[in-house]
């Protein structure tokens, strides 16, 4: 706990807001009206208490809503900030996080005024800043400073009447006296302004921004409108023969996606197009009819297993392959996101001509750097998973991934793409 001063509460324990600093800075057009940036460590039980600054922010039609934190455990709901009538069951703007969902929902003496949840999540321990936005036009939720969702309602604090309790780290109502939804993590800030803040300012504002092409591949992933997705590569995206009949990451991928995020993501469309002994040299000549035929929306490339074994396609032939490639996915119509994924590593022993294929994955990573690319490093993970060494029970033949190694590849992916859940059949398999 960073702060010790407590107050007690009914089934919970209070901590008191400090005054000063940057708590107030209530310019209109300006600064926030409300900054707590006193980082408070919450166990579950404990909130800190800010009902003295309610009046405020409950005026507010429009505005935004920021909250800077990470969490320690996997709940079912944590609030983040919460504002409330605690004289009813049900009159509450509450940003929470459900089953590491982000949701936004504003209640009038039992109506849902808007009730908003990401299908990403944000429950994975790491540090991320996530905002709401609200003015005539809707409501907007927002990750690392990237809009990742939006929906055409727009009450904010003013819609709800009698505000008398506002808190990090839990809601509370007259059903609830001792509040609920108890938060576990470390809440770093909350603050609140009387405006819409640009894209810009939101980048700024957080600490860990995030790619723009995560957020855009957010906003996919929460949107209900039908995307097909690209997965391209060589045997490894291909998973020929050596998953031994189970599915292979682009297949986990795809159930993750088309039936676990629950419909409407059914109508989704996940392409596998790669091609056993393909090479960047030949994705880039065949690129037509194995990306830009489907129409897609997200393009993701896993390629360079067999450029370091090709005359002619060294380590900077592959880099300029690279770009090209992500210059003519960034290229099609409706600008698709492309999205790097490094080849695993193999077994030294079995392909002593292979080992400098970590040199490849570098290229990679830096052509994703360079290009502001999400990059999704499975070279790089394998080793650090297996204390530096080549994780051999995750390869069939000491190259192309077994069974285990496929599930592996698609746990990073789910990871790296923000759709993890502890409670996910894909997420959470065990192959004997």
């Amino acid at each position: 706990m960073r702060r010790r001063s407590m107050l007690l509460a009914t089934g919970a324990a209070a901590l008191s807001a400090p005054f000063g600093g940057r708590a107030f800075a209530a310019a209109p057009g300006g600064g926030p009206l409300l900054d707590h940036d006193t980082p408070v460590d919450l166990d579950g039980n404990e909130y800190v208490d800010l009902s003295d600054r309610v009046g405020v922010l409950a005026p507010l039609t429009a505005g935004t809503l920021l909250v800077t934190f990470r969490t320690t455990s996997h709940n079912a709901a944590m609030t983040l900030l919460s504002a409330s009538d605690p004289t009813e069951p049900s009159s509450n703007i509450t940003v929470n996080l459900s089953g590491g969902a982000l949701q936004f929902s504003v209640r009038e003496k039992g109506a849902v005024l808007i009730n908003v949840m990401t299908r990403t999540r944000y429950d994975d321990g790491q540090r991320h800043t996530v905002v709401v936005t609200v003015d005539s036009s809707g409501t907007r939720l927002h990750a690392g400073g990237r809009q990742v969702f939006e929906t055409a309602p727009h009450p904010f604090f003013g819609a709800v009447s009698g505000l008398g309790a506002l808190a990090l780290g839990r809601n509370l109502d007259s059903d609830h006296p001792g509040g609920e939804w108890f938060c576990t993590g470390t809440i770093e800030r909350a603050a609140v302004w009387d405006r819409v803040l640009g894209e810009a300012e939101l980048v700024a504002q957080s600490p860990r921004p995030d790619l723009a092409d995560l957020g855009r591949i957010s906003t996919v992933l929460n949107s209900d409108t039908p995307a097909t997705w690209v997965v391209t590569g060589d045997s490894i995206t291909h998973g020929a023969l050596h998953t031994n009949g189970w599915r292979s990451y682009p297949e986990h991928w795809t159930e993750r996606v088309r039936w676990e995020l629950g419909k409407p993501k059914n109508r989704d469309f996940v392409i596998d197009s790669g091609v056993s002994g393909a090479t960047s040299a030949e994705l880039v000549a065949l690129f037509g009819e194995r990306v830009a035929a489907f129409s897609p929306r997200v393009v993701s490339i896993m390629i360079g297993t067999n450029d370091i074994a090709t005359s002619g396609l060294g380590p900077e032939v592959y880099r300029a392959n690279l770009v090209s490639l992500v210059r003519s996915v960034r290229a099609l119509p409706g600008s698709p996101v492309p999205v790097l994924q490094s080849p695993n590593p193999v077994d030294p022993a079995k392909w002593p001509g292979r080992v400098g294929l970590s040199r490849y994955a570098q290229v990679m990573g830096e052509v994703a750097a360079e290009q502001d690319v999400v990059f999704i490093d499975h070279y790089d993970d394998w080793l650090n998973g297996n204390g530096g060494q080549v994780p051999l029970s995750l390869l069939n033949d000491g190259l192309h991934p077994d069974q285990r190694g496929h599930h592996r590849l698609a746990v990073k992916m789910i990871k790296d793409l923000r759709v993890f859940d502890t409670d996910s059949r894909v997420c959470s398999l065990r192959i004997p």
